[in-house]
């Protein structure tokens, strides 16, 4: 699984977001600035949030974007799946994968599901409000 850069600044501009969530509509060329990302690009992922709720746009003068819920009712795996697709690490655990032929006698299929189940649950486990506070769930040991 390689994550692109549509899905890592997808997230960058969620934290952006809920750190200046007090501010009211943060315009498009603010949160370009202070993520480094190309105006244009970013359109690109905001539009993918917007159509999917995640994000509420106001076009204008004072118009912006702004999270249309709290952080941590967003997840680090739903915002993925939406910029991303599919999370799945091989094809054939795809969404819509059509159903292999092998894999009934696969032997590698049982190894991808559980890979396959520990991404979706990890990603799932953590909210924009985890990332906006750094500390993820299970950092908190000392070596």
């Amino acid at each position: 699984m390689l994550v692109s850069t549509r899905g890592r600044y997808a997230l960058r501009v969620m934290i952006d977001l809920a750190e200046h969530q007090g501010e009211g509509y943060i315009p498009l060329k603010e949160i370009a600035e202070r993520q480094e990302i190309s105006e244009k690009y970013l359109e690109n992922i905001l539009k993918i949030l917007v159509r999917n709720k995640v994000l509420i746009g106001l076009r204008g003068k004072g118009g912006g974007y702004r999270l249309a819920k709290s952080p941590d009712l967003y997840t680090v795996g739903s915002i993925l799946r939406m910029t991303e697709g599919s999370l799945a690490p091989v094809a054939c655990l795809a969404e819509d994968a059509e159903r292999c032929s092998r894999m009934a006698s696969c032997p590698t299929l049982p190894m991808w599901t559980k890979l396959d189940k520990m991404i979706t649950e990890f990603f799932d486990s953590i909210t924009i409000a985890d990332l906006m506070s750094s500390s993820l769930p299970g950092d908190n040991y000392v070596i």
